[in-house]
């Protein structure tokens, strides 16, 4: 993924990025922007109240006393700076994280600046499926709908996410992906998915368009996590909720504390009670509970992930199983036909002929490869062959596709039980030994880890037979059992499931090291395991491509998809591996992991922040009436209104020092999560105690020196 050096460095903000962030910071101090946040929206009130009171003490004799103790001229003033500071330090954290966020996408929106594309008006897919004579209009690319169809030639630009329907071309991704060179994408199989704002630099293609440019995975992304107003995830919803509540109770606690103490001391000031509120509530996890979210959105983008969801992200971090389809991720998915194997007293020619007759009208590698071997070995078929056949197009829940002819023949071809299923409606039962061979030369070519793919014939004048089988041979992608050991390494079960036989399943998780695997299995199948899964408390995430996977991935908790995908599977998912390494599996439980850590941590040390302002406020209250109570000045800071005055300082200094944190998050590791949590919390319970009794310190010796203090 192409970044700035800011974000490869670490850095927070550069020096491009200062007056953009310090302006929106200052543009979210808009009372209808914070309403959604009511933490900070009660420390605008305050510091607002507080300004009023400042501006009217010169005219109505001075500030007044606070708990019988006499408090310096501009104290007030001070206060009303201090709480204007805190609110801005605290917009300052979601501006410099949405600032990054618009560092790290602004080679995304460069990449979709198209402007113009090529329309075509009456796409014909049968006649001139090239559109070579089509008419073509050109349109501004955001005029593109849903189902258009659009030419693009080598060298320019995809207008938008589609499928392509005629040719091949290599595509240039890397603005995306961050790998260089070119990924051939081509019309039929697994490789027709074309992201938008990436570059043809071959050949011409017709695309088909499946999104908006405006709807787009990667355009989604950018919305999400950049706009100022992104739609908070329930977790972040529950937690304001809490965090109001909290609130309120300090609020309460003010607005009754001088009822409470009238009886034996002199009010408390409002523009004190005001920094009670402002130093106790948490407007640290307010301010930095959604930096989190955003920083781990980029985090991801930043390794190849498009994350179209800020619940799926806070969900990887409780990831504990996920299933993954076999065919585009586990292996390429170009399954390739390297063999016939026949059956009873069948001719090879027979099998071949039959193979390449049901293969004529199916586009995916397999059926291509088939026609091609069987021309290679000798058996060519042409047009003439299939003049007034009806091809039928393979069906994840009948695992078949084949042709009828014109003279009444039917072929079909698919798994041997399915194969087996078909000859029993054509009202044949195929004889035992026949079934047993069928089986054997299927559990053989299944055990290697490759697929069988079962054929048969029923002519209208004969009983229906079982020719033989084809043999397809797919390879797993490079490091993919690298990938595996490191979900096993994080605690996390891996289930590889697929349609295709038990025995390819089998073979195929023992070479790349998945637990568990389920063969045969239908969309229905595929769905009822993730929903047993999440019957037992597992909260699951579901790798695949195919049509077939849509049902599945919008059941997962995670639903992540491949860049490849058919567009019914990327719909249906809510994370986008944008160069199709199942890798950035890792990542994204890892990410979200670190994401729940911070968040702890954050919580942690605020809570133990509180706890110190807690001495250090209170007892300045009423020590002028009570000097008893200067025993609990710990600290042994100046006098009550150089303590009160330090508290809220740092109660903004503190937030400069929590933003690198909320953007980087905090080192774990993912082997033993108790033990890091318990050394997490217990870290950043000591450092939120010693932080602020030294930093508190510090500034009260300063605010000693001022006149008055």
């Amino acid at each position: 993924m192409a970044t700035t050096a800011s974000l490869e460095t670490g850095s927070v903000i550069t020096r491009n990025t200062i007056a953009p962030v310090l302006r929106d910071a200052l543009r979210k101090f808009d009372p209808r922007y914070l309403r959604h946040n009511p933490v900070l929206m009660l420390t605008e009130a305050g510091a607002a109240l507080t300004t009023i009171i400042a501006i009217a003490e010169p005219f109505v004799g001075g500030a007044r006393p606070s708990g019988g103790t006499d408090l310096p001229a501009g104290f007030t003033w001070m206060l009303a700076v201090g709480f204007w500071v805190c609110l801005f330090t605290a917009t300052l954290a979601e501006s410099i994280a949405e600032g990054r966020g618009r560092s790290e996408t602004a080679s995304l929106r460069r990449s979709r600046s198209v402007t113009n594309a090529r329309r075509v008006t009456a796409y014909d897919a049968l006649r001139d499926p090239a559109a070579r004579s089509a008419t073509i209009e050109t349109v501004d690319a955001r005029q593109l709908c849903r189902g258009d169809v659009v030419i693009v030639d080598a060298g320019e630009i995809i207008p938008a996410d589609g499928e392509v329907l005629w040719g091949a071309a290599e595509v240039d991704e890397s603005e995306f992906t961050g790998h260089p060179g070119a990924v051939i994408r081509q019309s039929g199989g697994d490789r027709t998915s074309v992201t938008g704002g990436t570059r043809d630099v071959s050949d011409r293609i017709v695309v088909q368009v499946r999104s908006s440019p405006e709807a787009g995975a990667v355009e989604r992304t950018i919305q999400l996590a950049s706009r100022s107003r992104r739609k908070k995830s329930p977790i972040e919803v529950a937690f304001n909720a809490l965090l109001a509540s909290f609130s309120l109770s300090f609020v309460f606690m003010v607005l009754t504390l001088n009822f409470a103490v009238s009886p034996v001391a002199p009010p408390v000031s409002i523009p004190v009670l005001v920094a009670i509120v402002v130093c106790l509530i948490p407007t640290e996890i307010a301010a930095l509970m959604s930096v989190t979210g955003i920083a781990g959105m980029y985090q991801l983008l930043r390794r190849g992930v498009l994350v179209t969801s800020a619940k799926a992200l806070e969900t990887a971090g409780d990831i504990t199983t996920v299933l993954l389809d076999k065919t585009g991720t586990v292996t390429r998915g170009n399954r390739s036909a390297i063999a016939f194997v026949t059956v009873g007293e069948n001719s090879p020619h027979n099998l071949m002929r039959a193979a390449a007759l049901a293969s004529a009208g199916d586009p995916t590698p397999e059926g291509a490869s088939t026609v091609q071997l069987a021309a290679e070995l000798g058996v060519e078929i042409t047009d003439t062959d299939t003049v007034g056949a009806r091809f039928v197009q393979f069906s994840a829940t009948t695992r078949l596709s084949g042709v009828d002819l014109a003279d009444g023949t039917s072929i079909r071809k698919g798994a041997a039980s399915a194969i087996a299923g078909w000859l029993k409606q054509q009202g044949t039962q195929p004889p035992r030994e026949i079934l047993k061979e069928l089986k054997v030369s299927a559990h053989r070519i299944a055990s290697e880890g490759s697929t069988p793919l079962a054929v048969a014939m029923k002519r209208p004048d004969d009983r229906g037979r079982a020719l033989g089988v084809i043999h397809l041979q797919d390879v797993v992608k490079e490091g993919i059992r690298e990938r595996i050991a490191g979900l096993r390494d994080i605690g996390v079960r891996t289930v590889l499931v697929t349609g295709d036989h038990v025995l390819t399943a089998k073979a195929i998780s023992a070479e790349v090291g998945i637990e568990d695997y389920r063969g045969d299995s239908t969309p229905e199948d595929k769905l009822a395991l993730i929903e047993q899964e999440q019957k037992l408390g597992h909260l699951v995430a579901m790798s695949g491509d195919g049509i077939n996977d849509a049902p599945a991935l919008a059941q997962a908790d995670i639903g992540i998809a491949m860049n490849t995908a058919t567009p019914a599977a990327k719909e249906a998912a809510n994370m986008i591996l944008i160069d199709d390494d199942p890798a950035h599996l890792v990542d994204i439980i890892e990410v979200g992991r670190r994401q729940m850590a911070t968040r702890g941590a954050l919580i942690t040390f605020n809570f133990a922040n509180d706890a110190v302002r807690y001495f250090t406020l209170f007892p300045a209250l009423f020590v002028g009436v009570f000097p008893g109570l200067g025993a609990l000045n710990v600290l042994g800071l100046h006098s009550p209104a150089s303590a009160i005055l330090s508290t809220v300082i740092f109660s903004s200094v503190v937030m400069v020092i929590l933003i690198p944190l909320a953007l980087i998050g905090v080192p774990y590791k993912t082997r033993n999560m108790p033990k890091a949590l318990t050394r997490n919390l217990l870290i950043c319970g000591i450092s939120g105690i010693l932080v602020p009794v030294i930093a508190i310190k510090i500034i009260d010796v300063v605010v000693s020196l001022l006149p008055g203090f």
